[in-house]
């Protein structure tokens, strides 16, 4: 599958090795694997690959794959691209990712989903991360805001700056830049 964010093209793959993966790995500007890719899906994960390139660019700028677990029932991996300063972040199973792109690209950092990746969520110079038990929050650079736990069933919901998470029936309200630790009214 193929995404246009901006002027970045993103290519996403799941399940199988990409045709050309080692073509892809070998001409990427950054290229990371994770774990075994050739073994199989049952066994070790689902095998997923993201390509982030300038959208008229033969080989990508920044090539990752690897195998995810969980891999069922909402744990879906997810790319986000913030086209104003080149952030691009990945989830996939319990690995998160962050890197920017630029000339070279650069990994920033590696983190974990608690028990699993739900999704990214941009909410203006917000970016959310959901798992099954943890919701985060990073800035426009990759910086990390703030986290906090939650236990399913759990959902939010943003407006005017102001998050409103229910953790099973309970209600809780706090700023998006500040997280759980500064209660708001």
């Amino acid at each position: 599958m193929r995404v246009q964010i901006g002027s970045h093209m993103v290519r996403v793959w799941q399940g199988d090795l990409p045709p050309l993966f080692d073509l892809l790995f070998i001409n990427a500007d950054l290229a990371k694997q994770f774990g075994n890719l050739r073994g199989r899906n049952d066994e070790d994960g689902t095998l997923f690959c993201a390509a982030v390139s300038s959208k008229f660019r033969i080989w990508p700028a920044l090539f990752v794959a690897q195998r995810y677990s969980p891999d069922v029932g909402g744990f879906d991996p997810g790319v986000l691209i913030v086209p104003e300063t080149g952030l691009v972040l990945i989830g996939a199973g319990e690995r998160l990712l962050a890197y920017r792109l630029g000339d070279p690209p650069v990994r920033l950092w590696e983190d974990a989903a608690n028990s699993g990746f739900w999704g990214w969520d941009r909410q203006g110079d917000v970016i959310l991360m959901a798992a099954e038990l943890e919701f985060s929050a990073w800035n426009l650079h990759g910086q990390k805001l703030w986290s906090a736990w939650a236990e399913p069933p759990w959902n939010y919901s943003v407006q005017n700056g102001v998050i409103q998470v229910d953790v099973m029936n309970t209600l809780s309200t706090f700023s998006l830049l500040t997280g759980p630790t500064q209660e708001t009214p």
